[in-house]
């Protein structure tokens, strides 16, 4: 569970320590007070998308904290390298310039990654919730996730998967003649213009080396030929070699009456072996350089013919010749396409085959989760105080698709003697609230997420049916730990935990509050939510016997 939110710099909050309970937890107050934001707050740490608009204005960056009480031990710690505990602290940083800096007991992490963690510990159910209602393209998702299908639908979805690359590999085949003509002819083209040119994977690198080798060979020989010159001396004067050779001799003549001096002598015979073999070395060099402008006219004319075929076909001849491989494998492809085909289309029909039957499977799945649902619905609906609601699920029957070969609508009729009609247009706002809760209460039994948030779901609702709402929250919450943000003194009463949400100016600033209330507090807020700026000893009263009444 939520046990510790701590907001820093967020909008209008400068900052807040919000200490929640387990149970039902609600939070009040005026339209634009600020209980969005702490909603806003939460989403960040759970790796939603978080702005930087959000930040307080004159503020550096923005800091969210949240601390959760008995979490399992998810695959996802394992997973991300974080180290387990029952206690898990997750933070997020928003600074001006966009970036995010996420971690989870201590381990920085991606908001991708951080995101995968909070869907695990907590669900929120806001207003677009009723929107998705209207959508029939979500009732499948409805459906599939009470079914619990899960490991069926991703067994389908990865055979239809299958079917769809051998059905793309069978029409990318089914060319017409005239096309297949042309693209034939095309292949064969640059085939035998690669295979004309007989490259190899690194000849271009090797012949730039040589060419600039060719362009400065003069330069090259003058410098060989001037260091041998320096090893090796001349007809004026003796080389490094020479002198050196010159050195170790009168060295081990001395070296005889003073053996101090044989380490000086082993440095110099040392020095002179080096110089002796760079000689050599560079006589070999010097012997070896040949070169002529005849050459470097073939080597220029064979690089621009890689030149050419490097703009059509590759980067460079390694490059060139993976594409004569692919080219190869096309045009092998094309002239075997009548083979092939019939190869595929055997697969296909294969594969189309063991799809069906696993969306068969799927169906019967679906179906009779859907008579489950039907049933847990109207029950919760029911003690929603909507008891002369029908409510089903209809199927339609489609092609193969990503989700099987179903379609779901959610039907209802709201009144007695009333055909059933699609959601859309028959349900009003405070029975869509109504279908809403009723549908998370029954999709939260197969969860384990262990905090929902409902935030201002309960638009639309009143009198009675704003108190079976209440009631309704007030027993998932001794399952689930409850944060509702409402403006229903009906909800507000039933809560474990109430906190207000007030705004208010000091020094031509604007900052919010959350304060948690005790019996008192509690007694004017529902009073001001009762009769609104006007509090009267009657709205008192009404508020007292309300709370009083809620055991």
């Amino acid at each position: 569970m939520l046990r510790l939110l701590h907001i820093e710099n967020i909008a209008v909050i400068e900052q807040a320590d919000i200490l929640f309970e387990r149970g039902f937890n609600v939070m009040t107050g005026e339209t634009g007070a600020g209980k969005s934001i702490v909603i806003g707050a939460i989403s960040a740490i759970l790796g939603e998308r978080a702005y930087r608009d959000m930040i307080r204005t004159g503020a550096a960056r923005a800091a969210v904290r949240a601390i959760f009480d008995d979490v399992p031990e998810l695959a996802w710690f394992a997973e991300n390298s974080v180290p387990y505990d029952t206690e898990v602290v997750v933070q997020r940083e928003i600074y001006l310039d966009g970036k995010n800096l996420c971690r989870v007991n201590g381990v920085a992490v991606t908001v991708g990654i951080l995101r995968r963690l909070g869907l695990q510990l907590i669900n929120i159910h806001g207003q677009h919730d009723s929107a998705a209602l209207f959508d029939e393209n979500y009732h499948l998702t409805f459906l599939d996730s009470f079914a619990a299908d899960a490991p069926l639908l991703e067994q389908y979805r990865a055979q239809f998967s299958v079917m769809q690359s051998l059905q793309r590999e069978m029409a990318h085949l089914r060319m017409d003649e005239s096309e297949k003509l042309r693209r034939t002819e095309t292949l064969r083209y640059q085939i035998d213009e690669i295979e004309r040119a007989a490259l190899k994977p690194d000849e271009d690198t090797q012949l730039e080396a040589r060419r600039r080798l060719l362009q400065n060979a003069e330069k090259l020989s003058d410098g060989l030929r001037d260091a041998a010159a320096c090893l090796d001396g001349g007809d004026e004067a003796q080389g490094a070699a020479a002198l050196l050779t010159q050195a170790e001799r009168d060295l081990a003549h001395s070296a005889r009456f003073d053996e101090s001096l044989q380490p000086l002598h082993d440095t110099i015979a040392d020095l002179m072996y080096q110089a002796q073999d760079a000689a050599e070395q560079l006589r070999d060099r010097l012997y070896r350089l040949s070169y002529s402008a005849d050459e470097l006219e073939q080597l220029e004319e064979r690089l621009d013919l890689l030149h050419r075929l490097r703009r059509k076909y590759g980067a460079d001849c390694a490059a060139i010749l993976d594409y004569l491989a692919r080219a190869n494998a096309e045009l092998e492809e094309i002239e075997f396409s009548d083979e092939r085909l019939q190869q595929l289309e055997k697969q296909v029909a294969a594969a189309e085959k063991q799809a069906k039957e696993t969306a068969l499977r799927l169906r019967e799945c679906r179906k009779a989760a859907s008579e489950a649902l039907t049933a847990r619905v109207l029950d919760e609906l029911s003690q929603l105080d909507m008891k002369k609601v029908q409510f089903a699920c209809r199927f339609t029957e489609t092609d193969l698709t990503q989700d099987g070969m179903d379609a779901v609508s959610f039907y209802m009729s709201a009144n007695l003697g009333e055909a059933l009609k699609p959601l859309s247009k028959v349900a009003s706002g405070g029975e869509l609230a109504r279908i809403m809760l009723a549908l998370k209460n029954v999709l939260a039994e197969r969860d384990h997420v262990p905090t929902l948030i409902f935030d201002e779901v309960d638009t639309g609702v009143s009198g009675r049916a704003a108190q079976r709402v209440a009631e309704k929250l007030r027993a998932l919450s001794r399952t689930k730990q409850i944060l509702c943000v409402t403006h229903l003194p009906q909800i507000a009463a039933l809560a474990d935990t109430h906190f207000r949400i007030a705004k208010a100016e000091h020094d031509g600033r604007t900052f919010t509050s959350v304060t948690p209330l005790d019996f008192e507090g509690r007694k004017a807020e529902l009073a001001r939510i009762i009769g609104g700026a006007s509090i009267t000893p009657t709205t008192l009263q009404s508020a007292a016997e309300m709370l009083e009444s809620r055991t």
